[in-house]
């Protein structure tokens, strides 16, 4: 019998599980019920479409259908794709700290019919290996534990419940005048300085980057390392620039520009094969010209669809030989590599991620003079506007050539998206797309988003946790509201900015890794705001030189003489009368602008001296 139930999912990850012989239930009230009804436990296994270790114990478990029948007489299985439930995935993990440090995908646990976690690992063989039971001797002790041992699993539960409720990120509302009470503190300029030097003696001196294996790109992480070096810390750049290189130089950078998940070895050699948006577009940000061309190469032409978003990743795995291989494809001359069939996609396309990549290379085109960067993130932009937004809010999460998620957007994905459309604004002086970012940046203000029923009832909503390869939402909201206030010279929208990264910033002055976004914006918001607009018909001379002058504090707008006059009647205050002269450039502080600069020569001098 095979009552699997994900043959109509959305996500790509569900349907890779809809043949399988276990009986599968989606993420939902439903599931739990049933296991109410039947006083059976929940088997939760999370994944995501291109997860090799997910591939390897699908088909050595979740195929069996001895393991199958375990399943279906003696617990409800459900599954969850960790992207297109980064809130389930989040609560999840957190209960599974519990039991293994070596936290990963695919994610296994073990609840209540309360969806209370009881039990929880990783990846289990389906034979033991050294002191790593295996998956049916799991299966096993849990129906044990559940049968003869019922208080101490729901004391257990309980516990770890109460720890994450205790833990979790207060979702209540910001607002646009700030939280009740005094504006929180944020770690002093000079204590973010100096995690640049606590973080220099974990620098690997013979091969580069941080740590041993496995190596990651940590965008988030060299970002602040830039950020710092830009405000004024010179080892910040040394170090950023030196992992760059060697990330480049790599096994981890593909010969077609694009950069795997992380290096299995020190070295950087044996990557992981799996190439995942987030990773690349977080990198386009800081990356170095070639490098940077190359990762947008692989956006174009790998990531991209022909609407111009950008799905989730690519897989590690393909099949060669009519065998299911991993980096078998990656590792062939690329010539080679044209007579077989590629990799396949993960096709979910995620607004927050979308929004990632609009960022980065609207960034990166700005920064390296590149039109065709710009191009590809205005279209990734309308794209996700079209199909994920409506009336300037954002009403999906992940959609496929399927259909729509009905999971529900996330900060993620108003604060991701939000801060791309920011950075495409400034680029290109589009008005639609500031206003559209101020529109999601006051929705995801105005009130607490939507949370997962069964999370809110079980009360293990545990909010966005640190993040250690993706630029986290909530400081993307606060950086998205930081410009905004500076645009419009609304103060409310910055004191909303510091109370949503006040905490973080704190917590990442000890640990940088989780928080290292939260300590590169802690740097903006102290420091003299400073706001530089060019004004002009041809604007690259002048444009050039802003924005090489951009550092923590600095705003850099591009606009015509009528898209200036467009931003002023929209609100933005700093756009007020200037759309007189053409061209010019204002430097400013706080609104009060210099006389204006006519000429490339001109605002470098300004500069120097602001």
């Amino acid at each position: 019998m095979n009552d699997n139930r994900l043959g109509t999912a959305v996500s790509p990850y569900l349907r890779l599980h809809a043949d399988n012989p276990v009986d599968w239930r989606e993420w939902g009230p439903d599931a739990f019920a049933e296991a109410r009804e039947r006083d059976v436990p929940v088997l939760v296994s999370i994944g995501y479409a291109t997860c090799h270790w997910c591939h390897v114990m699908a088909r050595e478990s979740f195929a069996d259908p001895g393991i199958a029948e375990l399943l279906r007489r003696d617990f409800v299985a459900v599954k969850v794709d960790r992207e297109e439930r980064p809130d389930v995935d989040a609560s999840t993990m957190a209960a599974a700290a519990a039991f293994t440090e070596q936290l990963g995908w695919p994610l296994t646990a073990f609840m209540t019919p309360d969806a209370h976690v009881f039990f929880a690992g990783t990846y289990f063989p389906p034979t033991p290996v050294g002191q790593h039971p295996s998956f049916r001797q799991v299966l096993g002790a849990v129906l044990d534990a559940w049968r003869d041992r019922r208080t101490e699993v729901n004391a257990t539960a309980s516990a770890l419940s109460g720890a994450i409720r205790q833990g979790a990120v207060d979702s209540t509302t910001v607002g646009l005048h700030g939280a009740d009470g005094a504006e929180p503190d944020l770690p002093s300029i000079a204590t973010i300085h100096d995690v640049v030097g606590a973080l220099e003696p974990g620098e690997d001196l013979e091969y580069g980057g941080f740590g041993g294996a496995p190596k990651f790109p940590s965008a988030p992480l060299l970002e602040f390392l830039a950020d710092a070096g830009a405000d004024g810390v010179p080892a910040g750049t040394a170090l950023c620039e030196r992992s760059l290189r060697v990330i480049a130089a790599s096994e981890l950078t593909d010969p077609d520009g694009g950069v795997f998940r992380y290096a299995t070895r020190r070295d950087w050699s044996v990557p992981h094969y799996e190439r995942m948006l987030y990773d690349n577009a977080g990198l386009l940000a800081i990356a170095p010209q070639p490098q940077a061309r190359g990762i947008a190469d692989f956006l174009r032409d790998t990531l991209r669809r022909p609407d111009g978003a950008f799905v989730a990743a690519q897989d590690s795995e393909s099949t060669i030989d009519g065998r299911r291989v991993e980096g078998e494809w990656y590792r062939r001359p690329r010539p080679e590599r044209a007579l077989l069939d590629p990799p396949p996609l993960d096709d979910q396309v995620l607004t927050g991620w979308n929004g990632l990549a609009v960022r980065g290379l609207a960034i990166a085109g700005a920064r390296h003079g590149d039109a065709e960067m710009i191009a590809l993130a205005r279209a990734a932009a309308d794209a996700v506007i079209d199909a994920h937004l409506r009336d300037g809010h954002v009403v999906v999460r992940s959609s496929t050539p399927r259909g729509s998620s009905s999971a529900p957007p996330t900060i993620e994905d108003s604060g991701l998206f939000a801060e791309g459309l920011v950075e495409l604004a400034l680029v290109t002086g589009e008005l639609r797309y500031a206003t559209t970012a101020r529109s999601l940046v006051d929705d995801a203000l105005s009130g607490p988003l939507t949370v997962d029923p069964v999370l809110a009832s079980a009360g293990t909503a545990t909010g966005e946790q640190p993040q250690t390869a993706l630029r986290s939402g909530t400081v993307a909201l606060a950086s998205a509201a930081l410009v905004i206030g500076t645009l419009t010279g609304d103060p409310a929208y910055r004191s909303a900015a510091v109370t949503l990264v006040a905490d973080r910033a704190r917590s990442g002055v000890d640990r940088p890794l989780g928080h290292a976004d939260a300590l590169g914006l802690a740097l903006a918001l102290q420091r003299p705001s400073r706001e530089v607009v060019v004004v002009a018909t041809d604007p690259t001379a002048m444009q050039t030189v802003a924005i090489g002058a951009r550092h923590p504090g600095t705003v850099v707008l591009t606009v015509t003489p009528a898209q200036a006059s467009a931003w002023a009647a929209a609100g933005f205050t700093l756009l007020e009368s200037r759309d007189r002269l053409d061209p010019a450039a204002y430097v400013c502080h706080d609104h009060v602008c210099a006389l204006p600069a006519r000429s490339a020569d001109d605002l470098t001098r300004q500069l120097a001296s602001a």
